[in-house]
């Protein structure tokens, strides 16, 4: 028996082996395959064995039978069979919506964590993950089906809304972020980004007028556009007075500048001043750290870290005050075990920083729910300050710094109040069957609000035309004969009345309830005032939409990532936004 190794071919070793002659060489342009004696013709390319030892015997692995003559082992081929065509480019389609739904990097496809898993996840069949140039093509495919969309949802809405802010980047690029807000037909409130542009200009009234402008027009929304949310810089209220949409500031930008207006003329001062080092104390040492949280352990406290007020951050100052009062027995503990530098607060400061808390938490109830976008808010703007002015009465128990922080609170609130989009947020509040009483308004304005709406609807109302078909039905006829006999100009007149009154005499739904859904119930009684709480229920009350926008595109331009192309930016943010509302 010939126990001679044979000369095995080289990246398939111990699978084939080439041909021996009779003469005992080899014979260089034949090969057999070892596993089942098959004869391949060889001429310097494996392609056909390796198409067979895959489709033949993808499933023979090596064991102790399948030891060869000479020390040879036969061994399985690592990678394995491969996916077929229709998985692999689904689950390539797969990864590059997962990149640009979560903000991924790009070049994550290139970890070989990701090949790992991915290996596991193909059940031992081959998969090599796309290349970024390949993901970035998906990307571009998958935003313009997305986009296609959103174009589609904004050509059957009757009216849209924007809002509209600025953003810098890491890599010092300006960038205008806007979003569209419309209610569709089955009265369901839709909110997405329409672009995050680079911008090159300075930022002029009369450069944001145009580039808002550009927007409208590139989505064919100009001629729906009925308000454009911004902040209140005074190159955002030129660029609105330039535009011929409604401009609506955002109320949670003006609410939070009244807060910072009211504590820097109030005696809360040199408490939060204090109690800012105390925090920096903590937060800048991890050994002071450890020690405050060990103190909270004993004290059977929730283990928390403190929390640093920034002026740019909404809703900061409170949760810094809420933090410290929830943690005094703990703070006093450890800076009591320690050496430091630090002026303490005392006990009527820790009084002032309570009471500071009682008189921001509305304020942070009523921005919170003003930033939502999922729902209805623009109707909420009057109700809610309505609220935050009763609670800021200054009442007989207040000292006079509470006193100095009310009542500059109530007048910096108001005057910058009035200086808003009062008329919308009117119609608005009318238009929301929550509040709809107007309670919030005072009784001389109320009657003002439903006269408007009135002479809206009747702008509304088609002229009846005189003319009658003469082979109509004999009721068709009779009905338009008594009309041509009725007072038809007082007809068109009494009957917007008639709608609005029909209208007030419903009773209002609960504060819990959806405003959308009882015009999704009632669009049909009242069919022309539904065509207008589409209109101006859709409007946001903030910015806030924009703002989330931003904080997506600080999750993809990062540092490692300042050089992404702005198309690309604009994309991945967008995409982002689009797919999570899936």
């Amino acid at each position: 028996m010939d126990t001679e190794p044979k000369e095995v071919v080289g990246p398939l070793d111990g699978k084939c082996e080439f041909k021996k002659n009779k003469d005992g060489t080899l014979n260089k342009q034949a090969v057999i395959c070892t596993l089942c004696k098959k004869e391949f013709s060889f001429h310097r390319s494996t392609s056909s064995l390796k198409y067979h030892i895959n489709a033949k015997h993808a499933f023979v692995g090596s064991s102790s039978s399948g030891a060869r003559p000479g020390g040879l082992v036969q061994t399985t081929l690592t990678e394995g069979r491969a996916l077929s065509k229709s998985i692999s480019e689904n689950l390539t389609q797969k990864i590059a919506k997962w990149i640009a739904k979560d903000c991924r990097p790009i070049n994550i496809v290139e970890d070989k964590g990701l090949a790992e898993v991915l290996q596991v996840a193909s059940r031992d069949a081959f998969y090599k993950p796309p290349s970024r140039g390949t993901v970035m093509t998906k990307i571009h495919d998958l935003y313009k089906t997305e986009k296609k969309k959103k174009e589609e949802d904004l050509a059957v809405a009757d009216y849209v809304a924007l809002t509209g802010d600025h953003w810098t980047s890491v890599s010092n690029n300006n960038y205008l972020g806007v979003t569209a807000h419309h209610i569709t037909k089955t009265w369901e409130l839709k909110s997405f980004a329409l672009t995050t542009m680079k911008t090159e200009e300075r930022h002029f009234a009369e450069a944001c007028a145009e580039q808002f402008l550009t927007v409208a027009r590139k989505w064919e929304i100009e001629g729906k556009v009925t308000t454009i949310g911004t902040d209140s810089a005074r190159n955002m209220i030129a660029a609105a007075r330039l535009l011929t949409f409604e401009h609506m500031p955002c109320i949670a930008h003006i609410l939070q500048r009244s807060i910072t207006v009211s504590l820097s003329d109030s005696g809360f001062v040199h408490a939060l001043s204090k109690s800012r080092k105390i925090v920096g104390h903590f937060k800048h040492s991890p050994a002071n750290t450890a020690e405050l949280q060990a103190q909270q352990a004993a004290l059977g406290q929730k283990q928390e870290p403190l929390v640093q007020d920034v002026p740019t951050r909404w809703n900061s100052t409170v949760d810094m005050v809420k933090r410290l009062n929830r943690n005094q027995a703990a703070i006093k503990a450890t800076l009591d075990q320690q050496q430091h530098k630090l002026i303490m607060l005392t006990p009527p400061e820790w009084d002032k920083v309570q009471r500071l808390e009682t008189l921001l938490e509305p304020c942070r109830y009523v921005t919170e729910i003003l930033g939502g976008e999922a729902y209805v808010s623009c109707s909420v703007v009057l109700p809610a300050l309505c609220h935050l002015r009763r609670v800021m009465e200054v009442s007989d128990e207040d000292p006079a710094y509470v006193v100095r922080f009310k009542t500059a609170f109530k007048e910096d609130l108001a005057s910058r109040q009035e200086k808003s989009n009062n008329a919308w947020l009117k119609l608005a509040t009318a238009l929301d069957p929550r509040f709809k009483d107007l309670k919030t308004l005072p009784k001389s304005e109320r009657e003002e609000v439903w006269t408007t709406l009135g002479g809206m609807l009747h702008e509304q109302s088609p002229r009846r035309s005189p003319q009658t078909s003469e082979d109509g039905p004999p009721k068709k006829k009779m009905s338009l004969l008594l009309q041509m006999c009725s007072d038809s100009d007082s007809d068109e007149e009494v009957q917007p009345g008639r709608d609005i009154h029909r209208y007030r005499a419903e009773p209002c739904i609960s504060m819990e309830d959806c405003p959308l859904q009882w015009w999704s119930a009632h669009s049909g009684a009242h069919d022309k005032l539904a065509l207008l709480a589409r209109k101006y229920l859709a409007t946001p009350a903030s910015t806030v939409p924009c703002e989330r926008l931003f904080s997506v595109a600080g999750h993809i331009v990062q540092k490692k990532r300042s050089a992404l192309l702005s198309e690309n930016v604009n994309q991945l943010v967008c995409l982002s936004n689009w797919l999570k509302e899936e």
